[in-house]
């Protein structure tokens, strides 16, 4: 395919580009909390989905494992979760302690601040169509790998 013929801008740069503003301006409101928006992704898992393997709350996040160990391997260093196997040596699950408790209920505070404000400005109607476009293009992708050798690649690292 030539590359003079390939409609852009390209839609990874693009997405990557807004969530890296997103990120940030998420980041700076939960400042105060001391936690930021990956952070609370993973404790808001955690709440979610209590008792469910670790390897369950990365492939939920939409999470690379090494990541997701990372993140979760600070939220220990804080004493925010503590993990508990599962007593078949093969699968732990994270556990929200009573600070991390706390911390998230500010954090929650926090990020409901930042939230209504961008939904505010963005506009509540075509926040909501716009959740339901990358949702779309989230199958799109999806389709895309599953038609190509990309899949076979992307498969392989999310078991791994």
């Amino acid at each position: 395919m030539k590359i003079d013929t390939v409609p852009g801008p390209c839609a990874c740069t693009s997405v990557r580009r807004a969530a890296r503003v997103l990120t940030r301006a998420y980041d700076a409101s939960l400042k105060p909390s001391g936690m930021n928006i990956t952070q609370l992704a993973v404790m808001r898992a955690v709440r979610r989905h209590p008792g469910e393997p670790l390897s369950h709350l990365a492939v939920n996040l939409m999470m690379d494992r090494t990541s997701f160990y990372r993140e979760l391997a600070t939220l220990r260093r804080r004493k925010w979760v503590s993990l508990k196997d599962e007593g078949d040596g093969r699968s732990r699950n994270a556990i929200i302690t009573e600070k991390g408790s706390a911390v998230l209920t500010k954090a929650d505070s926090d990020w409901a601040i930042i939230q209504s404000a961008i939904v505010d400005r963005f506009g509540p109607a075509p926040w909501k169509a716009f959740v339901a476009e990358l949702q779309r293009l989230i199958e799109c992708s999806y389709a895309v790998m599953a038609s190509t050798r990309v899949e076979a690649e992307f498969r392989g690292r999310e078991r791994a």
